[in-house]
């Protein structure tokens, strides 16, 4: 069953238009990548679904029981709740349930007048609780802010306390668990590390929501998608599988609508030539004859239709001056603290000429710092650190610092290398997309791919044989990004990469160094072949810290469970006693109306004993019962 339907639909900013004629339907289920240029209008129709802006043409039809839940939707607004207590929020409902069970329990446990009348409202709550996953919502909101990276300490922090990237996870989660059917996903995988995308790779993999997801995490998408949506144009087209099944689908598209275009304009050639021979000999078989040719050719032209240029891509290549030696980068137990606590020790690496490394480890755990190091930026506690013959180094820095944002993109290039004319300069800007008055933008007025393309420019100029990368495709759109991942594997100098984009490493590494706190530690191969080999390292990292959890975990699950199990069987035997007592005490309370013992103080008062003796015993039992209750 579709849970939205889009028709013809069109959408135009004053006269710009985005797309035109958009029609695609989503099903229940469905795990769909949307992909496209930087601009091409992914995210405005993000907001079109959502409700945010409306579309200028066409329209769009959600399911009577589709929920849609966005990334923006989610804001932070309160910044000095708990990370934990934000997220809780999405489960505001059943937390007012619970307050209002707890009170029902609180009322039916003394006496009152209308106990029939809250037990079935106490009874109501208590199945609709269960039924909305109330029981397991605090375990859900736990598991999913650990699962995205935070610890027990940062669960409990002040939102204001949290960064940017910590923010992003947070909206994240609530996003993931606001119990939507049919999921926004604004590029994801920003701002989190590879444990946290793995993570919500598996989370997505096991979902049942329906999701829309823009990335230009290419991995990320082959693991999550099982359908492809390209805005191009200002159309879009439906892809079957995911973005490696679409590449070779499109190619394939594109070269049937090619030949078509080709054979068509042919047999147009074709046919007037037959006309121009036909009215050469100006018979009236012949005029007929060419009268007929031509309505085949308005035929013919009324359907032909030129295959629309491809998204212009960046079109440049990683030259090399001077070739270094052999001996790239030798580092030798380096290590680097700020303070007292160090950030990671005892690092070696051999780099050689030719190598694509790449270096992988957790948020946090000083990759961006060691190249720093390498580089002389800061400055190493120990250890040595050695360039080999020959090295000129070339630096992107993920920040994308260096740059005066008071100049213009030409007068960065034209400052960076003077020796080149303003011809040159406008020549090489354009091969990555910087036409016209592009080039005179301030730098301070570009978006993070844009300045993203600055520094590619820079370090292609530089023709460096040795590149410190750090987060290169960061910012870059995917068609970006397949164009750096081809400079990249025609580079003839080393390569030297922080990167968390999985499907670039897969495709150059050829070693890849995993940096921990007390040093680093070598794989062979690509990503996949790092992944491999990954597992039994983790295992054997931290094989006494992970076995502990579990059987800790395991531990306590037994305890909890035979606890439960002994006072469900305590409170039956309470249960059983409180009734004897109950039956006893009335007994008792009868007796007193017998003339023998009423006509006796002695016995009387003995029997009135007696009765408040097992009334206090009745008390203890009442009380014991509730306790265990409530424990339950």
């Amino acid at each position: 069953m579709a849970i939205v339907t889009v028709n013809d639909l069109c959408m135009e900013f004053g006269e710009q238009r985005l797309f035109d004629g958009m029609n695609f339907e989503i099903q229940e289920g469905d795990r769909v990548g949307l992909i496209g240029v930087n601009g091409c209008g992914k995210t405005t129709l993000f907001k079109l679904l959502t409700g945010e802006l409306y579309q200028t043409g066409g329209n769009i039809i959600l399911n009577k029981n589709t929920s849609i839940g966005y990334m923006e939707q989610h804001v932070c607004r309160n910044l000095e709740r708990s990370a934990y207590d934000e997220v809780m929020t999405v489960f505001s409902e059943l937390v007012e349930m619970e307050s209002e069970l707890e009170f029902l329990n609180a009322r039916l446990s003394g006496s009152c007048d209308d106990a029939d009348r809250l037990i079935e409202r106490q009874t109501f709550l208590n199945d609709e609780f269960a039924r909305r996953g109330g029981l397991t919502c605090r375990a859900r909101a736990r598991s999913a802010l650990m699962g995205l990276g935070f610890n027990d300490e940062q669960i409990r922090l002040p939102i204001s306390s949290l960064s940017g990237g910590q923010r992003a996870k947070l909206q994240l989660a609530k996003l993931l668990l606001c119990g939507a059917n049919f999921l926004l996903l604004d590029e994801p995988t920003n701002h989190l590390d590879t444990n946290s995308v793995e993570w919500l790779e598996e989370y997505l993999i096991n979902s049942k929501c329906a999701y829309l997801v823009i990335s230009h995490d290419r991995y990320f998408l082959d693991k999550t998608t099982s359908k492809t949506f390209e805005l191009e144009n200002k159309k879009m087209t439906v892809y079957k599988g995911n973005y490696t099944a679409y590449l070779p689908q499109k190619a394939e598209r594109r070269l049937a609508q090619q030949r078509v275009y080709e054979n068509t304009v042919k047999e147009i050639n074709r046919l007037e030539g037959i006309i121009e021979q036909q009215r050469r000999w100006n018979r009236e078989k012949n005029i007929k004859t060419a009268e007929s040719k031509q309505k085949v050719i308005d035929r013919l032209s009324e359907n032909l239709k030129k295959p629309e240029n491809l998204p212009v891509a960046m079109n440049f290549g990683l030259g090399v001056k001077n070739q270094s030696g052999e001996d790239v980068l030798t580092v030798d137990k380096i290590s680097l603290g700020f303070g007292s606590e160090p950030l990671f020790e005892n690092v070696s690496m051999e780099i050689h000429r030719g190598e694509k490394i790449f270096i992988l480890g957790p948020n946090g755990c000083g990759k961006t710092s060691l190249l720093r190091t390498l580089l002389g930026q800061y400055h190493a506690q120990s250890g040595r650190i050695k360039f080999g013959v020959g090295v000129k180094t070339g630096y992107y820095d993920q920040i994308q610092t260096g740059m005066d944002s008071d100049k213009t993109i030409f007068e960065e290039l034209a400052d960076s290398f003077p020796a080149m004319t303003n011809t040159e300069i406008r020549s090489t800007l354009a091969r990555f997309l910087f036409k016209n008055d592009d080039v005179f933008k301030p730098l301070s007025s570009l978006s993070g791919g844009e300045r993203a393309k600055v520094l590619l420019t820079k370090l292609m100029l530089a023709q460096s044989n040795f590149l410190l990368l750090d987060e290169p495709t960061n910012h870059l759109d995917i068609i970006s990004c397949e164009a750096l991942q081809e400079a990249l594997k025609e580079y003839e100098g080393t390569l030297l990469i922080v990167s968390h984009d999985r499907y670039l490493i897969n495709s150059l590494a050829d070693t890849i160094y995993y940096l921990t706190p007390t040093g680093v530690e070598k794989f062979e191969g690509n990503y996949d072949e790092f992944l491999a080999k990954f597992e039994p390292f983790r295992e054997n990292e931290k094989p006494v810290e992970e076995k502990t959890e579990k059987q800790i975990e395991y531990k306590n699950k037994k305890e909890r469970d035979a606890l439960r199990r002994k006072a469900k069987a305590r409170i039956a035997r309470l249960e059983t006693e409180i009734a004897e007592k109950e039956d006893m005490i009335s007994s008792l309370k009868d007796s007193l109306n017998d003339t023998e013992i009423s006509s006796s103080y002695e016995k009387a008062l003995e029997v009135t004993n007696r009765i408040e003796q097992e009334q206090r015993k009745l008390d203890s039992l009442y009380s014991e019962w509730e306790e265990l209750s409530e424990s339950i």
